[in-house]
């Protein structure tokens, strides 16, 4: 139980990039990869602000047809899981382990809804399982024999899926384990954001849409993409050489339960999260180095998180560098925190900080140490990870630097 786990393996895909160098590349450059998108709604073609992966890479071991035949979800998830457990050296010993896969889902079943909608059906009224769920199609196609778990807990969903996956690994239960999250920008989910008034509706100058901490901003952006980590106790990556991006070295939750989609006032319950992390971790405030911050580009979002960074940082708050990339990637939602952990890996290894760009006039109601529009160059041996989800659902992910 006191055996560090550690990340031995990254699979990504993201309107970044899809390996963790272009990531960190696109990052600490500050590019955006937010543009104008169009959802079909009847014979209308609707334009919307958004972050879209255009083509997702076929794994080495599926067949090219059969991979483009599947729904871009499966496509991101099984290219992300398959590029881990390669990136791990694990690819020539899946049946010699038991590997386990947890992921984060939230809009898994939207577009098996909207066709059936679209076929005039009224599966979104009566919803039933027809189809595979993402983690046993990936279970399955990679051959893979450990335990599995969908996690779903809105914008938090994978950081869940990676403490989860952290705990299995303490605990026996897997060799290793496939732990992230495969998000796609659904119509019908981009549509309930929309009528929530909670997306930018910047059409004219949609690389600076997101714009958290900003106080012109207008709403969020939706991405999408996935991030799937292979993590193994330190004791197994030592034994066969492996090297570790970082350590999952803590974890913290809390529910505030205030209003279903509107964080509370009280940044008690946020900052029960980041603390209850910190405390997992057994580092203080001042070791942080660095805070992936939630903040999505909504006005009461960010300030909400705010006011719970500075009750944890107290007067640290003046010092440690906090940036929200959702201004470059825009928010995959269930996947946010997935993508948010391979940029903190990012920073680890390349000690720099990456920007919130499009900040250019801060909120003063978000009074934090802003790494604004340029990545900074600094040491980085502690970063914590921010995701809080509609419903209350707080998360806090703490990943270090492996000597």
């Amino acid at each position: 139980m006191d055996d560090a786990v550690w990340i031995t393996g990254i699979g990504t895909v993201t309107p970044l990039g899809n390996s963790l160098n272009n990531i960190a590349a696109s990052v600490l450059a500050g590019r955006s990869a937010t543009r104008q998108v169009f959802d079909r709604q009847g014979d209308n073609l609707v334009p919307f602000v958004g972050a879209e992966v255009d083509q997702v890479p076929v794994p080495s071991q599926i067949n090219a047809d059969s991979f483009a035949a599947l729904p871009k979800l499966q496509q991101m998830a099984l290219w992300s899981a398959a590029a881990a457990l390669e990136d791990a050296g694990l690819s020539p010993h899946i049946d010699q382990l038991r590997i386990g896969v947890v992921l984060g889902q939230g809009g898994e079943w939207y577009r098996q809804w909207l066709g059936d909608w679209q076929r005039q059906g009224d599966l979104i009224r009566h919803p039933e399982r027809k189809h595979q769920t993402l983690v046993s199609f990936v279970q399955g196609e990679l051959s893979l024999a450990g335990p599995t778990a969908s996690v779903g807990s809105a914008c938090a969903s994978a950081n869940f899926a990676l403490e989860l996956g952290r705990q299995w690994v303490r605990r026996g239960l897997v060799d290793v384990c496939l732990a992230g999250s495969s998000e796609i920008a659904c119509p019908i989910t981009r549509a309930n954001f929309h009528n929530l008034r909670a997306l930018s509706r910047n059409l004219a100058d949609p690389e600076h849409a997101s714009r958290p901490f900003d106080a012109d901003r207008d709403g969020f952006v939706m991405g999408e993409g996935a991030a799937i980590f292979v993590l193994e106790s330190a004791s197994s990556a030592r034994r066969r050489g492996a090297p570790a991006y970082a350590e999952v070295a803590g974890f913290g939750a809390s529910s505030d339960a205030a209003h279903m989609v509107i964080p509370s006032d009280n940044p008690v319950p946020a900052a029960a999260a980041i603390e209850a992390a910190l405390a997992s971790a057994r580092v203080e405030p001042q070791q942080i180095d660095y805070v992936n911050a939630h903040a999505t580009s909504t006005t009461v979002g960010d300030r909400a998180e705010a006011r719970a960074l500075r009750l944890v940082f107290g007067s640290h708050t003046a010092t440690t560098p906090v940036s929200s990339t959702k201004s470059m990637t825009g928010h995959l939602v269930s996947a946010a925190a997935a993508i948010e952990a391979v940029i903190c890996i990012a920073a680890l290894q390349r000690q720099a900080v990456p920007p919130t760009i499009n900040l250019d006039n801060p909120d003063p109601d978000c009074d934090l140490c802003h790494v604004r529009n340029q990545a900074i160059d600094t040491k980085v041996r502690v970063t914590l990870s921010n995701s809080f989800g509609f419903g209350g659902s707080n998360t806090s992910l703490v990943l270090k630097r492996v000597a």
